[in-house]
């Protein structure tokens, strides 16, 4: 009888893939908050002491510093002398971003083997494993929100709670849940259900956003290398030694995502504003004071524009047309209807991504003029659209009659064959 019995599976393997799914999943979101939380309050230590060496002020201050610029990348804002400063440090968002990406996948495959199989998920039953999951997840990393949020606040610099809450869930929603359906091998599931148009044209949407944010990135760079001069005498104008100096290049870095969707603005024709009343566009510049801050050395010049610069806004259209087409080429389209509208559905579902995107890039970074930093969102996501979704519609037919050529040339030499 004992040898009509299956054997068992390894226990080795299943134990891999079967861990507590409560107790990985709300220590995996605990994780995720944490581990950047404790990067923060490093670098806040840090900076006190290469300030003034602690001769002013206690340990708890770079703390709290490091806790705030945390919670800032959070959405959550702060208070300093009064005024309020709303702008998020988007470099410190997309390394929380990263980081739950890594810990949700890895919570992902910790507990793969829990819920029904392929086949049973195939046949209909539901399968529970990655909402609970995601809850768990975003629970922990709202309990780190919430706590930190409370120890670091102070009627001075007053830091929102609830916004901190938001900006957690949405990354936790939209990042950790992506991660832990494609870790425990449910996003493949999932993914196998959808029709191939679609997941060719998401694919193709987000070869514009990519392709895009390094084309402004490289715009954005070539601005601030022509005035480099400009950058290092704004750093020597601030009085500061080798080690703060360091320090402040450093912390300027967390916003440079924030420039790049700047740049990313000014070459779609919207342009953005550097304090109130102001403009920068292909077509003018109007500026006011500025603070001594090295990577507005990238600014152009107040006053007329050179004659090439309104061409640049035929650069995002060329873009998505350049994008659409090389992500066609790795999954072809042979109907013209097809091409047409996945390229066109790229570029608008890219457009709208990336307008999402550039109305949290700006906000109020000081007092009077400067609490209006930000680019002209609306705008933007309008010309993006348009321009993503022709660009998307051009490239999408152009590979569409390269690819016909292609097949064309293929039957008629095995006619001829």
């Amino acid at each position: 009888m004992t040898a009509l019995l299956s054997p068992p599976a390894p226990p080795d393997v299943d134990a891999r893939h079967r861990r507590p799914l409560t107790l990985l999943a709300t220590l995996g979101g605990v994780a995720a908050a944490g581990s950047t939380l404790v990067v923060c309050l490093a670098v806040g230590m840090v900076g006190w002491f290469l300030t003034d060496a602690g001769s002013h002020g206690a340990p708890r201050d770079g703390l709290r510093a490091g806790a705030l610029g945390w919670l800032m990348a959070h959405g959550s804002g702060i208070s300093v002398q009064g005024v309020l400063v709303t702008a998020v440090p988007l470099g410190l968002t997309l390394l929380c971003a990263w980081t739950t990406w890594r810990l949700a996948h890895r919570v992902g495959d910790a507990i793969s083997g829990h819920g029904p199989d392929a086949d049973r998920i195939a046949d209909g039953e539901r399968d529970w494993t990655v909402p609970t999951a995601a809850a768990l997840f975003a629970a922990g990393y709202v309990v780190v929100a919430v706590v930190t949020s409370s120890l670091a606040a102070s009627p001075a610099t007053g830091p929102s709670t609830g916004r901190a809450v938001l900006w957690s869930l949405a990354i936790t929603g939209c990042l950790g849940v992506p991660a832990l359906a494609v870790g425990s091998g449910r996003a493949a599931v999932w993914a196998a259900r959808l029709p191939r148009p679609v997941t060719a044209g998401a694919a193709a949407g987000w070869s514009v956003v990519r392709t895009y944010v390094l084309v402004s990135a490289l715009a954005v760079l070539a601005a601030l290398l022509l005035d480099l001069g400009t950058a290092l005498n704004i750093l020597s104008q601030l009085g500061v030694d080798a080690p703060a100096a360091a320090l402040y290049v450093l912390l300027s870095l967390v916003v440079v995502p924030n420039a790049v969707l700047f740049g990313g603005a000014y070459l779609l024709g919207p342009g953005f504003a550097v304090g109130a009343n102001t403009l920068v566009t292909p077509t003018a510049v109007v500026l006011g004071p500025l603070p001594l801050f090295p990577l507005l050395a990238a600014l152009p010049g107040t006053g007329p524009t050179p004659a090439w610069t309104p061409f640049l806004i035929a650069l995002p259209p060329l873009v998505a047309a350049v994008a659409v087409a090389r992500s066609q080429r790795r999954h072809p389209a042979l109907r013209w209807e097809e091409g047409a509208l996945r390229g066109c559905a790229a570029g608008i579902g890219a457009g709208v991504l990336l307008g999402l995107v550039t109305a949290l890039s700006g906000g109020s970074v000081g007092p009077g003029r400067m609490q209006v930093v930000a680019p002209a969102a609306f705008d933007v996501l309008v010309h993006a659209v348009t321009a993503f979704g022709l660009g998307g519609l051009v490239g999408g037919l152009a590979m569409t009659l390269w690819q016909r050529r292609g097949a064309r040339a293929v039957m008629d030499g095995a006619d001829a064959g």
